[in-house]
């Protein structure tokens, strides 16, 4: 059985998802960037084991958790390596949201890149790098019976798209990721952004006003 939950953790509200095999025991956790316990907690309760931590972008809300969370669940923590330098800011960007302590920035297991495939137990994740919200940022696309689920980070929302003032790169260069990278996927396609509620790639090609 497969499971697939979506959470918000932080002061931002980042969306964490779990995706895992239930029956083999493996999962990953798509930003799992802040609330251990709380993802933690989760995975004990559906039986789960951290293959990996993924992270769609180096913002803090949605990467700050990996060090003490990896310490707690265990698993390989994931980054495109473009988002690196990125990364390397996480003390500026506590100061940008006023925290006192910045999380502390902890050495990757390995990089994300397009067309990756991520597996825990029968589940695979495909990773999409989708730049423009951050250089390196990376959507992921889970492909089963039932259909796609996908994990878009800051690059596609419910209505919207991601900024890119915050270390990304262009407006041109968001849309033009999501026009090639995501709308490529069948209307049915579930979507699910990096905060907010879930869409559908059918929705977001006939109403969000940045794909028009």
């Amino acid at each position: 059985m497969t499971v697939i939950e979506t959470f918000p953790v932080g002061m931002l509200g980042c969306n964490c998802t779990i995706v895992g095999d239930r029956a083999g025991g493996d999962a990953i956790v798509i930003d799992g960037g802040d609330e251990v316990p709380e993802v933690a907690r989760r995975l004990e309760a559906h039986g789960l084991r951290a293959r990996y931590l993924v992270h769609t972008h180096a913002h803090i809300d949605h990467i700050g958790a990996l060090g003490p969370l990896r310490e707690r669940v265990g698993g390989e923590g994931l980054l495109h390596a473009a988002d690196l330098p990125l990364y390397a800011t996480l003390a500026e960007q506590a100061l940008w949201l006023g925290l006192v302590r910045a999380p502390q920035i902890v050495a990757l297991d390995g990089g994300l890149s397009d067309g990756d495939m991520l597996r825990a137990g029968t589940l695979t994740l495909r990773c999409i790098h989708t730049p423009g919200h951050t250089p390196g940022s990376t959507s992921f696309a889970l492909d089963g019976d039932a259909g796609t689920v996908l994990f878009t980070g800051d690059t596609l929302f419910r209505g919207s798209v991601g900024r890119w003032d915050l270390g990304g790169t262009s407006l041109a260069d968001i849309v033009r990721s999501i026009r090639t990278k995501l709308l490529v996927h069948d209307d049915a396609s579930v979507v699910v952004p990096g905060h907010g509620p879930a869409t559908t790639i059918g929705e977001e090609r006939r109403a969000n006003p940045y794909l028009a």
